[in-house]
């Protein structure tokens, strides 16, 4: 009896160091093994075996990591306080890299980011900061990921998601926005009188050196007004038509 016992703590045994051993890692993951403290390397994906209590492993995923920048307060370079959130996107390209020269490369990722956006947006003025935000982007994209790259960190996109302002400067920059508008619907306007009135002088340049234009527009106008369908038509008749009847009176 005290034999099966034995044999049946051996079974366990070895089921347990072999269950220790084998190691599987899936697609988008890999595992740093470490041999007594000792970096070994990278190894996965699939089904490998480790020496019991002589190695450790370490699974680092290689998925993209989508992180949200918290909201910071920045002052831009024309003394505008405002605050600004972004989204970042980045993985790991090394993920030996990544377990021996951080402790938390997602954190460490998280920090650089927000000190890297209060900088970068604290150099630019308000109109930059609104109007060229790509341009932005990409310097943070770069910025950022120069700092993360000794740590196996790739930085492929930084997005700023929200610019929030002040309620007066709102209300500063609706009210400059109107007066623009108004001002660009007063140069159209005065653009349009002004090529009506060349049209006009040329009609009248026209209209003087051939009199007969005149009684053609006046049929035209005849002709628009009796499409009117009005009770009482009212006939503007041109001087030139009757001069030639106040001439005959005169004489």
């Amino acid at each position: 009896m005290d034999n099966l016992y034995t044999i049946i703590a051996i079974v366990v045994a070895v089921l347990a160091i072999l269950f220790m051993s084998v190691k599987v890692v899936s697609e988008y993951e890999r595992g740093v093994i470490f041999r007594l403290g000792r970096l070994i390397g990278g190894k996965g994906p699939g089904l490998f075996f480790l020496i019991p209590f002589i190695d450790r492993m370490v699974k680092v995923d290689l998925r993209v990591v989508t992180m949200d920048v918290p909201s910071q307060e920045v002052i831009t370079k024309d003394n505008v306080t405002v605050r600004v959130n972004a989204v970042i996107y980045f993985r790991v390209v090394d993920p030996e890299a990544s377990v021996v020269k951080v402790l938390d490369h997602i954190r460490a990722t998280s920090q650089i980011s927000q000190t890297t956006l209060r900088n970068v947006l604290g150099q630019s003025e308000l109109d930059e900061l609104l109007a060229e935000r790509e341009k932005l982007n990409q310097t943070l994209q770069s910025i950022i990921d120069e700092h993360t790259d000794p740590w196996g960190v790739k930085v492929s996109t930084v997005e700023i998601k929200e610019v929030e302002l002040p309620e007066s400067m709102r209300r500063s920059m609706a009210a400059q926005a109107e007066a623009e508008r108004e001002r660009r619907a007063k140069i159209i306007h005065a653009e349009g009188e002004f090529q009506a009135s060349q049209k006009l002088a040329d009609a009248a340049v026209i209209i003087a050196k051939e009199p007969v234009t005149l009684q053609l527009r006046y049929l035209q106008t005849l002709t628009e007004i009796a499409s009117e369908k009005n009770s009482t038509l009212v006939f503007p008749i041109p001087i030139d038509l009757i001069s030639m009847f106040m001439k005959k009176e005169d004489k």
